[in-house]
Order: C-alpha cells, then structure tokens, then sequence
C-alpha cells in the first residue's frame, strides 16, 4: 500500500472548498498541480470526507493531503497562506 505518494512523486490530496457540497480527490504533483487519480484531468468529484478517504483506499493510498479553501481568498486576490491543510490517514 503506498502512503500518500505515487510513483511519479504526486500526492494523494483531498480539497473542500468552503460552503461547498462536495470534495475534490486527486493527485498534486511537485510545482502544487492537482490533477485526477490518473495524473491527468480534473480530479473525481465526492459528497462527502468518508467518500474521499474511501476513493483514495481503493487506489491504494493510506494517507492524504487534506486541504480546505474558502472562495472568498481567492476573489479578494489573496494568496492560499491562510487556508487550512492537514495529512490524514485513511
């Protein structure tokens, strides 16, 4: 079982964004890109943390990057310095 790293040096990550329904699981790579679990397109969209966590096991991953965003940062122009990120195990 990998940690939360694949074999491109990409890591398991999880974003919420604040007052959103949903979670976005995917692979960030070395320069903060995120892309789906294949390393290319958008990544899977999930309702809930469980559904997340359980998405990332199935593709062998024990541990992640948990990130939450609010949108209001980002439409003020501020950087991402203030926005909550944690590993987690699954």
């Amino acid at each position: 079982m990998m940690d939360n790293m694949n074999q491109s040096g990409s890591i398991a990550t999880i974003i919420g964004v604040a007052d959103a329904t949903h979670y976005l699981v995917g692979l960030t790579d070395a320069n903060n890109n995120f892309a789906g679990l294949n390393g290319e397109g958008a990544g899977e969209c999930v309702h809930s943390i469980v559904e997340a966590k359980a998405l990332l096991k199935s593709h062998d991953y024990a541990i992640a990057h948990l990130e939450y965003q609010t949108a209001y940062d980002e439409m003020c122009g501020l950087d991402n310095s203030g926005k909550y990120q944690q590993l987690i195990n699954l």
